[in-house]
């Protein structure tokens, strides 16, 4: 069933629209805050770690549903994998680590942007020589694209 792309329509419909419901929910909390996101350069580069985490997602999703070759699917999963892992890298280097202090700091240490891209890269890979998981590495890729959204979102917003 891993290497089925039909079989994973509907995880692929129900990643998206989450996905997509936590991007919008994004946008409120940044047009809130827009001034004080303005100001620092740590705030705008969490608030891009998180639009990519969660647009990682979304777009695994739209690749996923669509009618294609099994190769394109595994080509673009490793495309998003090494794409959403740059540019998180750039954003993390650009936003640099404030003195976070008790709970805020051990998550911040703990935020799986690297493990996001790391998994979609193995599905990708799995996927494409039909052995080691396939899709089913799309799960815990997931998992860690929205709940490491939901953490930067968390920390974006408790630092405003």
């Amino acid at each position: 069933m891993g290497y089925l792309p039909g079989m994973w329509h509907d995880f692929g419909v129900t990643i998206g629209g989450l996905a997509g419901a936590l991007t919008g929910l994004l946008f409120v909390a940044v047009s809130i805050k827009s001034d004080t996101l303005a100001r620092s350069r740590s705030l705008r580069s969490r608030a891009g770690q998180t639009l990519v985490l969660f647009m990682t997602s979304a777009l695994a999703a739209i690749v996923l549903v669509a009618p294609q070759p099994g190769d394109a699917l595994g080509g673009e999963l490793l495309a998003l994998a090494a794409a959403s892992g740059s540019i998180l890298y750039v954003l993390d280097r650009r936003g640099g680590h404030d003195q976070a202090s008790g709970v805020a700091r051990y998550i911040e240490r703990a935020s799986p942007n690297a493990i996001t891209s790391v998994f979609f890269g193995v599905a990708g890979v799995t996927f494409l020589v039909t052995a080691g998981g396939g899709l089913y590495w799309l799960i815990p890729a997931a998992v860690a694209s929205l709940v490491g959204g939901v953490i930067n979102a968390w920390l974006f917003l408790v630092r405003v």
